[in-house]
């Protein structure tokens, strides 16, 4: 048991505050108990959060563990010209370079940032075509290590020939026989019938949904229509992927009337990743008529969601139907996705603590005028996944961070160097 004394609780659905102290039980299923008198309570540890903030922890709807080493790194060998080029000449170089200790860096680093900024459940759409077998099993063990849930995928491709494309299915389906997960395509301009009719049958097999980018350019549906003579979603939507409440369609930028229309009545998530967008220069999102089943994620731009719903926010004024209560929905729409396909890991026993200065008073009226432009990742004191505390006065608990970065470090060194040969 962890005891949370004299916080300021904040129920994340409904926005109501409590002054109480917490019980928090440990264990994936584990439960909060709100409680007055704390003298007889034997905790296994105790944190004074007076003048804190206690609420529900964050996830995040849409990761790229494997892009976690590319910060910093240099130019392409091509300058790259399309949204197509940014594909071939910096993900497609990077995620080719990966080896089996590129991944484990690329995933500690990433739960240990994730962790840092709240997330406790991280939702995963994995590429490195020359490191297949086994991947995800590498990220699964580096999470678990830092403490962090996860729900993973490995993106099944014909892009580099049908024989990668059989080790993708078989690293699926490997990791879905004893793992929550899902099954993850690249997107339907590189993956033919067959392969799709593979996937499909496998996330029927298996009881899942499939993790795929939807339309995040035109080039997707340019392809699908000269191609199968349809659009994205109407290819997919044929496949019965849409039926799935498990399915994750990401982006969905360039997507026509029927085809919102289609989505709006399925049980698919969309999942947006405005900064990913902007730094593509592929569109921006709208949530025109798409229901309410719309989330967001990183894109594995970086691991801060307070960060995404910001920029959803802002950049929305301009080019989408988002207000105060839609940005918060769509921030938190994940706990409800994870919730109802009954994933472990995201249970009411993962907390984050957040040491939130403010100037003014904050209250259930004029809370999400704070979430919006107040509070940030760099309040977030301490976090607490699954009834265990993963960050402390601001410090990775579970592992050694120094280590691991220096780790990282020295893997990023040798992808890069791999990427120029």
């Amino acid at each position: 048991m962890i005891l949370l004394k004299n916080a300021t609780y904040i129920n994340w659905k409904t926005l109501v505050f409590k002054n109480t102290n917490i019980l928090v039980e440990e264990g994936i299923h584990g439960k909060i108990q709100f409680i007055e008198n704390i003298e007889s309570v034997n905790a296994k540890e105790t944190i004074d959060c007076k003048g804190k903030i206690v609420t529900k922890s964050f996830a995040v709807g849409h990761h790229h563990v494997y892009s976690a080493l590319a910060r910093g790194m240099g130019a392409p060998k091509k300058n790259p010209e399309n949204f197509y080029d940014i594909l071939q000449y910096i993900w497609w170089t990077l995620d080719k370079a990966l080896d089996k200790n590129m991944i484990e860096a690329s995933a500690l680093a990433t739960a240990m940032a994730c962790a840092k900024a709240g997330s406790t459940f991280v939702i995963d759409h994995h590429a490195s075509p020359n490191s297949i077998l086994g991947s995800q099993d590498i990220i699964a063990k580096s999470f678990d290590k830092v403490g962090v849930s996860h729900l993973l995928c490995y993106e099944i491709t014909d892009r580099d020939g049908i024989e990668k494309a059989e080790e993708g299915i078989a690293e699926s389906e490997n990791y879905l026989k004893s793992n929550q997960g899902l099954v993850g395509l690249h997107a339907s301009f590189t993956v033919n019938d067959e392969i799709m009719k593979r996937a499909t049958n496998l996330m029927n097999k298996y009881n899942s949904g499939i993790h795929i980018h939807v339309a995040e350019d035109l080039y997707d549906q340019r392809h699908c229509h000269d191609n199968y003579n349809k659009r994205v979603i109407e290819r997919l939507n044929d496949y019965g992927i849409l039926n799935s409440s498990k399915t994750i369609l990401a982006h969905c930028l360039h997507i026509d009337v029927n085809e919102r229309e289609i989505i709006k009545n399925s049980k698919a998530f969309v999942v947006q990743n405005m900064e990913s967008n902007l730094n593509n220069k592929v569109g921006y999102f709208n949530a025109k008529d798409l229901g309410d089943n719309i989330m967001l994620g990183t894109d594995g731009m970086h691991s801060d969601m307070l960060q995404s719903a910001k920029a959803a926010f802002f950049v929305g004024q301009g080019f989408d139907t988002i207000d105060y209560p839609s940005a918060y929905e769509r921030f938190r729409k994940v706990h409800d996705y994870i919730a109802m396909n009954q994933f472990d890991g995201d249970g009411e026993n993962n907390l984050v603590i957040l040491d939130y200065d403010s100037p003014t008073e904050i209250t259930p009226d004029n809370f999400l005028g704070h979430f919006i432009f107040g509070i940030n990742s760099n309040h977030i004191h301490d976090v607490i996944s699954n009834g265990e505390i993963i960050v402390k006065d601001r410090k990775i608990q579970k592992v050694n961070e120094s280590d691991i970065l220096d780790f990282s470090k020295e893997q990023s060194l040798r992808l890069w160097k791999k990427m120029q040969e």
